[in-house]
């Protein structure tokens, strides 16, 4: 054993352990998408927030509880897709669950559901509200367009679009990158 102080072996300078403190780069790649893929089921599910609150008004009429702030505020009533979207939260559970046993079949099922439940109502809503979108955009009129407090209804689902898409978007590359990182590995984790 060598001493914090002490002699030095002969034929060596003292830097010979640097090939062995390295990390494979397949263990450095997945700890940091990891971490990448956590911060965007985080964002993920601040979306999935805004929408509960968009949707609370709409819920609540369905559990017949009135609130008179609430009712107040009038929002429209919500479309399919919105629901259908919301259902992309519980596959952050599963996606949680791939990273925490690097689950390759878990990692795969996610990303299949956040490309048919994110991605999906996501597109749908773009097409939808995109004709009161350009036409606010390239008239500036706002006299046939739907408005929510002022504003076009239009724009604002524009707006959680775009963050939608950019969330889902990165948690795709992620879970990708995690999954050629899992498989670069050896070890054959397909539960």
């Amino acid at each position: 054993m060598a001493s914090k102080g002490g002699p030095m072996v002969l034929g060596t300078d003292g830097t010979d352990f640097a090939h062995r403190q390295r990390v494979a780069a397949q263990y450095q790649t997945s700890a940091q998408n990891k971490s990448r893929l956590k911060y965007c089921i985080f964002f993920h599910y601040l979306l999935f927030f805004a929408m509960l609150a968009k949707l609370s008004a709409d819920i609540l009429d369905r559990l017949d509880i009135f609130i008179l702030d609430i009712e107040e505020l009038q929002v429209p009533k919500p479309l399919l897709w919105e629901y259908i979207w919301c259902i992309s939260l519980l596959l952050s559970f599963l996606g949680l669950a791939a990273v925490r046993k690097n689950r390759i079949k878990a990692m795969k099922r996610y990303m299949i559901g956040i490309g048919l439940f994110g991605f999906g109502p996501i597109l749908y809503a773009a097409v939808y509200y995109f004709s009161e979108a350009w036409q606010y955009i390239s008239t500036g009129d706002m006299e046939d367009l739907t408005l929510w407090q002022g504003y076009p209804y239009a724009l604002l689902w524009y707006a959680f679009i775009i963050l939608a898409l950019q969330v889902h978007s990165f948690s795709l590359f992620f879970a990708k990158n995690l999954l050629v990182a899992w498989a670069a590995r050896g070890t054959k984790k397909e539960q």
